[in-house]
């Protein structure tokens, strides 16, 4: 999906995380709201959107001075990436798992929300990032993330719980970028910030001037 596409009714799940292109969500699921959303998208083989939460909690609760029902407030940023369901499983009535893939970026246009709870959007894709090798400069960061990625294999963490999918790309720049932007202790609105830059060369001198700062050696 390289080109920009307007979408219509994209269902909405606001996250306190931050979705990548590329990246790995796992979602443990048992709102209403929610599952419902997943059915529908499952059964059509259609994407939702993750946004980061700026206001508002992953699950909602009822205000503890609110007498008549009410819940908080929610807001969230506006750009995102739509997440396409690649595992699902029901373990139990009410209860569902499922494995994402983070695809492309979207930004909202606007926004609403049902009687439920689900947000629904109109939005717009991004253009994809465009590939851009890893300059020498910047070649610490990419040498410094198969180190990572490396030593998990020789730990022997299984494949289905290594923190990054394959194929890896290790001389693109917002592969390598996005990866580390997942694994690295940041916020939520630190992360944002760096998801929503359309420069995939920046990005990557901004992750790699933060591994300078933590002290992460290759």
């Amino acid at each position: 999906m390289s080109e920009t596409l307007t979408l219509s009714d994209l269902p909405l799940f606001p996250l306190g995380s931050v979705l990548f292109p590329g990246g790995l969500l796992p979602l443990r699921i048992f709102e209403v709201r929610y599952l419902d959303m997943i059915g529908k998208c499952r059964k059509n083989g259609t994407p939702f959107g993750v946004v980061a939460l700026t206001q508002g909690t992953e699950v909602r609760r009822l205000q503890a001075e609110a007498g008549d029902g009410d819940f908080p407030t929610e807001s969230f940023e506006d750009i995102g990436t739509l997440a396409s369901i690649t595992e699902f499983s029901a373990p139990q009535a009410g209860l569902v798992m499922v494995r994402c893939t983070g695809t492309q970026r979207f930004k909202v246009s606007r926004s609403h929300q049902l009687k439920h709870g689900l947000w629904m959007a109109e939005a717009t894709t991004l253009p994809a990032d465009k590939p851009v090798p890893v300059p020498s400069d910047l070649q610490a960061a990419s040498d410094g993330l198969k180190k990572v990625l490396r030593t998990l294999q020789e730990r022997d963490v299984p494949a289905d719980q290594m923190p990054v999918l394959p194929p890896y790309q290790f001389d693109d720049c917002a592969w390598v970028a996005n990866r580390w932007s997942e694994l690295l202790p940041m916020s939520a609105k630190r992360k944002h910030q760096l998801m929503a830059l359309d420069n995939p060369l920046l990005r990557l001198e901004l992750v790699n001037d933060i591994l300078d700062r933590s002290g992460i050696s290759t």
